[in-house]
């Protein structure tokens, strides 16, 4: 053999190796995931060529939010109203949810209530018994408008609610019977949305398909949290939920998941101002290669829904933006080798 071949022929081995195994290690991934991002929707109509985009990332399944609105101690639930933008009424969701099919991608419709004067909906909680009645009349309301419009739509998966980190347990019996109650209009299968402070309290994972949490779990509280310590920190986590969901026989989903990119973007975002720190690239890149990292090749994980995506704007993200999206930032290409990785496509 030529002795130049001889010599360039080692080199050629490991630059096929690095291409294979993209982060240096002996990484093998042969199950497929839900590999999905969360649509933000936007306030007024949006083209086929806007969700197209998705797959820069390479996922394969969307999720649509169908938001709704309720006041603080009180017990109404406000849905597709004439305020609302557009991605989140009814009219809306049907127009995403042909865009998605168009695109061969599969769909989550998960209705998710934000409260005036809290915000999330973990705190919410009612003091008379006749609010929680009007409260269950209202969300049962809800959850079922949207539960017929997603069979009719044929949507893959259906959430049946979104981090009612209080109501979830003090209402438990109402929550058993809306799931009766779903599946007897929508025939897939069906989820739970769960803080990742909460999951181990919601006692109906049984009546669902998958275990669903947010996982937003704090790991470090450094300002720039290396890859070596996030794996660390996941350790724990890791074994708590694998634990869990060999106990209920259920895969789980991360619902959502997700990293600013900012600084101390792994202590939890409900502990950091955004006003007062800085933009931090670095850090949401090694937080989201650390996270697949854990869990990508795990079978008792079905996938999940990264935080967030705004459909339709090239210009989306971007060096100086500090939030969750992870558009035209470098931890997209993390996102992209996974997602390929894992793809059904």
């Amino acid at each position: 053999m030529d002795k130049t071949k001889v010599f360039l022929l080692p080199i050629l081995i490991i630059l096929g190796l690095s291409y294979l195994y993209p982060f240096g290690r002996d990484y093998h991934i042969s199950n497929t995931k839900i590999n999905g991002v969360s649509l933000v929707g936007t306030p007024y109509e949006i083209h086929l060529e806007d969700i197209s985009q998705i797959k820069d990332v390479r996922a394969t399944w969307i999720s649509l939010i169908p938001y709704a609105f309720s006041i603080k101690d009180k017990p109404h639930v406000y849905f597709n109203t004439k305020k609302q933008w557009w991605g989140e009424k009814i009219d809306g969701i049907i127009l995403l949810s042909s865009y998605a099919k168009n695109n061969q991608m599969k769909i989550l419709m998960k209705p998710h209530v934000w409260v005036r004067g809290d915000g999330w909906p973990g705190e919410f909680e009612l003091t008379k018994e006749s609010d929680w009645e009007k409260w269950e009349d209202n969300y049962r309301n809800y959850i079922l408008t949207y539960a017929r419009l997603a069979d009719s739509l044929k949507v893959d998966l259906f959430c049946l609610g979104t981090e009612y980190r209080k109501a979830a347990v003090l209402r438990k019996t109402f929550w058993k019977g809306l799931i009766r109650e779903v599946k007897k209009i929508y025939t897939g299968k069906l989820t739970y949305a769960a803080n990742w402070d909460n999951y181990q309290k919601i006692e109906f994972w049984n009546q669902l398909d998958y275990i669903g949490i947010d996982a937003y779990f704090p790991l470090s509280t450094s300002k720039t949290p290396t890859y070596e310590e996030l794996k660390k920190a996941w350790i724990p986590l890791e074994r708590e939920l694998k634990v869990y969901a060999e106990k209920h026989k259920k895969t789980i989903l991360f619902t959502e998941y997700g990293y600013q990119s900012k600084d101390y973007n792994c202590s939890g975002h409900w502990n950091v101002n955004s006003d007062t720190i800085s933009v931090n690239m670095i850090s949401q890149k090694n937080a989201y290669h650390a996270f697949y990292d854990t869990f990508w090749d795990k079978d008792w994980i079905a996938g999940g829904f990264l935080w967030k995506w705004y459909p339709g704007k090239s210009d989306s993200g971007g060096p100086f933006h500090k939030e969750y999206t992870p558009q035209n930032k470098p931890a997209m290409e993390v996102i992209r080798k996974y997602y390929e990785l894992t793809s059904s496509l």
